[in-house]
């Protein structure tokens, strides 16, 4: 069997918590950030724990965890 092949647009952008489940970053950060408060920059910077229903598709995606 050849080995399988990761997803490297998946592994740039989630990481493996101690427990096994995903963690990932939030979404709309990166530019246009002067119309954004500076509340919603500051909960931007937390990330977030991957939706159970996604973690499947997602470890498949990345089978060298």
């Amino acid at each position: 069997m050849p080995k399988m092949k990761t997803r490297r647009a998946t592994a740039k952008r989630f990481k493996v918590t101690g427990s096994g489940r995903l963690r990932r970053s939030c979404a709309f950060k990166s530019h246009i950030l002067t119309k954004k408060t500076r509340k919603r920059k500051r909960n931007l910077r937390a990330g977030g724990i991957v939706n159970p229903a996604d973690e499947g598709a997602l470890k498949r995606q990345l089978p060298y965890l």
